[in-house]
């Protein structure tokens, strides 16, 4: 096995791509939201409060996008009775609640986003039209969160 291995990296231009995407999605729908970018080490990198977006959804955007780079999935799918010790063992910073997707290409987690403010449904369509600006990045749908 080799002792260094290639390594693909979120840059701040990609960074401000996904938040620019996702402030679109969330000004089409009219729904103000609190929008976090961070990198593969669940790093803030670029974040956006709206204006009229809610103050709790600050943290916990940054916790949405940390959990999906955490766990390299998309957040909201995992039962309640683990979602609450997650939580809590990790100090607050990792969350179930719907709408962090990892930022995956070519099988690599360059980092994360996640979006708050609004319904869990609509925050996953900001996070879904922002991750789909990233060439070559993987999209998600609903049935790819926490397979079975």
């Amino acid at each position: 096995m080799p002792d260094v291995v290639p390594h693909l990296k979120l840059t701040q231009e990609g960074a401000l791509k996904l938040l620019d995407a996702a402030v679109a999605k969330a000004e089409e729908n009219k729904t103000p939201m609190c929008i976090a970018v961070v990198d593969d080490g669940g790093n803030l990198l670029a974040f956006i409060r709206m204006n009229g977006a809610k103050i709790h959804s600050i943290d916990t955007s940054i916790s949405k996008a940390r959990t999906a780079v955490s766990t390299r999935t998309q957040t909201g799918g995992i039962p309640y009775e683990l979602s609450m010790k997650l939580a809590l063992a990790s100090g607050g910073k990792y969350t179930n609640l719907n709408a962090g997707l990892p930022i995956i290409v070519d099988g690599h987690v360059i980092g994360g986003i996640g979006a708050g403010s609004g319904s869990g449904a609509e925050d996953l369509e900001v996070t879904k039209a922002a991750v789909a600006v990233i060439k070559g990045s993987q999209s998600f749908d609903a049935a790819e969160a926490f397979p079975a």
